[in-house]
């Protein structure tokens, strides 16, 4: 049986975290924050992650954040620049290469 996950936070820690969770202006930071908190009292990671917040989490995207956590603190837990869909369209490219739409059609 695999050894069970969990986090001892400080008091300090704790007390950051709880601020976080009570009044970030971030709904995924005031989640991974209550997601902590009840790691540390005690909860499984894999009991938070089905039924311990407002949405069903898969175990292992808790671990992930477990593990940043433990790594880099609280700013481990703000997702990265660059993450997420790619825009299919952005009109900053196509003035960045120096034509307009008129460029496109035949003289």
């Amino acid at each position: 049986m695999p050894k069970r996950r969990y986090v001892d936070l400080k008091p300090a820690n704790v007390q950051e975290l709880e601020a976080i969770r009570d009044r970030h202006p971030k709904a995924y930071m005031r989640e991974r924050a209550t997601a902590l908190l009840k790691i540390n009292a005690g909860t499984s990671p894999h009991q938070v992650a089905r039924h311990g917040l407002l949405k069903s989490r898969d175990p292992d995207t808790i671990y992930q954040w477990i593990d940043r956590f433990e790594d880099e603190g609280v700013a481990g837990l703000v997702i990265r620049q660059g993450r997420g869909r790619k825009p299919a369209f952005s009109p900053s490219a196509r003035e960045s290469r120096g034509g307009e739409a008129s460029d496109l059609t035949d003289p």
